[in-house]
């Protein structure tokens, strides 16, 4: 998988716009929504919300979690724990992302909840690189990785795929075969 289908995935999460426009329901495939009715919030798919604020047909309402003040505290504590703490959405950073790009104007301080979340990232980045080193150099069979989400996943796990391929191969041509043991007569 790679950040592409990640990224619209997370497009499937439900974000909360006020539309300035009157519909009835809307039957989907994956599920109804609406009805929508000027000045009253309603949750739409992120996918959605990003169409209709391109068409300013509505406004986007930041989820609860995307505030400088909570951030700033899950920011802290990522720091202070070894492991990996929950985070506010398994998108946090795709969500981030795509908010920012396209409904900017409709989130307060957007520029420091975007720096919020990138220390975010780069400290849980940082806490896995940390982790993939001591696992490989323990040369363990598996490892517990709770509470990562699957963008961060997806960022290591080619590399760590790859590495420990390499690492298996090289463990192999260094045990003797039985074929090369002897060649007496």
């Amino acid at each position: 998988m790679d950040a592409a289908e990640v990224e619209f995935l997370a497009e499937k999460e439900l974000v909360t716009i006020i539309p300035n426009f009157s519909l009835d329901k809307i039957y989907l495939i994956g599920g109804d929504l609406g009805p929508f009715n000027p000045g009253l919030p309603v949750e739409v798919p992120l996918w959605l919300a990003i169409n209709l604020k391109q068409r300013q047909k509505c406004r986007l309402l930041p989820p609860e979690w995307m505030d400088v003040e909570k951030l700033e505290k899950m920011r802290d504590h990522e720091r202070k724990e070894e492991t990996f703490t929950p985070m506010p959405s398994p998108y946090y950073m795709e969500l981030t992302k795509l908010l920012l790009n396209h409904a900017s104007d409709n989130i307060p301080k957007a520029d420091e909840i975007r720096t919020l979340v990138k220390d975010m990232w780069d400290t849980r980045i940082a806490k896995l690189r940390v982790s993939a080193d001591s696992f490989v150099r323990q040369q363990e069979a598996h490892a517990k990785l709770d509470n990562l989400t699957l963008m961060e996943i997806n960022t290591s796990g080619a590399f760590l795929t790859r590495a420990l391929d390499h690492m298996y191969k090289l463990r192999t041509n260094l045990q003797p075969s039985e074929s090369a043991q002897s060649q007496d007569f």
